[in-house]
């Protein structure tokens, strides 16, 4: 894949928006941190994990 040059990552674009919102309320504040937590962990779920060598089988 290509990507063009001198544009910005339209996910990191997108995360920077959503990042710079301030939250109204108590609510919208909790609803704001709760879709970062999300991202987070999907982001986690999304990494592989490391292969467990110790224990193959032959």
């Amino acid at each position: 894949m290509t990507q063009a040059k001198g544009t910005a990552d339209k996910n990191l674009s997108n995360v920077v928006d959503a990042l710079a919102v301030e939250p109204v309320n108590s609510h919208q504040a909790q609803q704001l941190q709760q879709d970062k937590n999300d991202r987070r962990h999907q982001d986690a779920l999304n990494h592989d994990q490391p292969a467990n060598l110790e224990h193959q089988k032959s």
